[in-house]
């Protein structure tokens, strides 16, 4: 039992030993080492630096996807390229509002929707005029899928929809342009030649650097049936699903309804289009797995190469001290003792390259990140510069070095253990 106590003691002891002689050797060969760890160095750099821009890359994009919403389902008309709708007017192509009466019944999946169409106007009121306002017809079910409150004054109400009301919700950027007052309900402004009450104050658009960044939050909402009343413009729609598992059913549900719904027969191609949100995420996801795998697989080649730098160092070393070794090994020295003491060595100068390499990394993906901020347009420099390499990364990098420095350190090492004590005091 003493034993088994006192073995992982000694363990320990030797082990702290050997990296304690293996850094004086390091430190003796100052140059030697650090030329020996370039290929080290630069491969773990490399990797980092690829993993830390994918990984901004990803994350920034997969946060402005979610702005959106993953559950939302957008549904936009389109026009076949074969079948018997590939000629047809697209006004025969587009949405009518009544396609979609009756939706949730025949969806369980979907949880709500609403109509939208939109166009640019003139927004006066007095002499203060205010160009290309988007001007944005909703169902009452908008605030809900948007999750854009109003913060003064009210919402639409039912009988604002179904009477097709004047009326409109505008964002504080309009109310502020056109000097109307901060709780404006109630005063009348002009969109195009036409006059509106306003109702109440929306909540701007969030706004991302991939969609529409830098655009103006100037927006006026009205109620689809007015803007459908006025105009009959191109419509579209957004349904949210009940929860983002249930997508694909709500997918389906949709389709099978919006084929109905425009009388499509067996066969005919859809003459309406399903763009998701999480589907976009996914693939983004496992696109940047496969760049990922394919940028590491690619800078493992230098890891490979400075491996190759530390095995031949090592047995430069080995021959260098081949005395040495005979007269620890005469004094008693174990061979696993001298195997460890080499393979520590090794181990010790790719994790120091692996260290050297991180940090190098580092500095790497910033300056590139300040490149891109002074190249590139504000919108897409805040989508690239957002890197930072992630733990599992550095973890992975250092385990790689290890890895590197026990498998090209092991023969070294075990030509070292193998030496004969006589032949290696007699080397000159």
């Amino acid at each position: 039992m003493k034993r088994l106590l006192v073995m992982p003691i000694m363990f320990v002891g030797l082990l702290l030993q050997s990296m304690w002689l293996a850094m004086g050797q390091i430190w003796a060969n100052k140059t030697r080492s650090a030329l020996t760890t370039i290929g080290i160095v630069i491969g773990v750099a490399s990797v980092t630096a690829v993993i830390a821009a994918l990984t901004g890359l990803k994350t920034t994009v997969l946060s402005e996807f979610e702005t959106f919403g993953t559950n939302k389902i957008y549904l936009f008309p389109d026009q076949p390229r074969h079948g018997t709708f590939r000629h047809a007017s697209w006004r025969k192509i587009m949405f009518k509002p009544e396609e979609f009466d009756g939706l949730l019944e025949h969806c369980p999946s979907v949880e709500s929707f609403t109509r939208f169409c939109s166009q640019s106007q003139t927004v006066q009121c007095g002499e203060q005029i205010i160009e290309d306002v988007r001007i944005t017809g909703v169902n009452l079910s908008w605030h809900q899928i948007e999750n854009r409150s109003v913060t003064s004054g009210r919402p639409f109400s039912v009988i604002d929809e179904t009477h097709a009301r004047q009326v409109c919700l505008i964002t504080p950027e309009v109310r502020d342009k056109l000097q109307l007052d901060r709780d404006c309900s109630g005063q009348s402004i002009l969109i195009g030649r036409r006059g509106f009450r306003i109702v109440g104050v929306v909540e701007e658009r969030i706004e991302s650097s991939m969609f529409g960044g830098g655009r103006s939050s100037a927006e006026a909402l009205i109620p689809f049936d007015t803007a459908w009343k006025l105009w009959e413009p191109w419509m579209g729609v957004i349904a949210t699903c009940r929860t983002p598992q249930l997508s694909q059913e709500a997918q389906a549900e949709l389709k099978f309804f919006m084929r109905r719904s425009r009388n499509l027969e067996p066969g005919e191609p859809d003459t309406f289009e399903l763009q998701v949100v999480e589907q976009a995420v996914k693939i983004i996801k496992q696109i940047g797995l496969i760049v990922t795998a394919v940028a590491g697989g690619i800078v493992g080649i230098s890891l490979l190469v400075g491996g190759i730098g530390i095995m031949n160092i090592m047995l430069v070393s080995v021959s260098e001290r081949t005395r040495e070794i005979g007269l620890r090994k005469a004094v008693g020295a174990r061979p696993s003792a001298i195997l460890l003491q080499f393979l520590i060595e090794a181990v010790t100068l790719c994790l120091l390259g692996g260290l050297i390499g991180v940090a190098f990394g580092q500095l790497l993906i910033s300056a590139v990140a300040g490149i891109l901020k002074m190249v590139l347009s504000p919108g897409v420099a805040e989508l690239l510069a957002k890197p930072y390499i992630p733990m599992w990364a550095i973890v992975v990098s250092f385990g790689f070095s290890a890895f590197v420095g026990v498998f090209f350190g092991m023969f070294p090492a075990i030509k070292a253990a193998q030496l004969d004590p006589i032949e290696a005091l007699r080397h000159e």
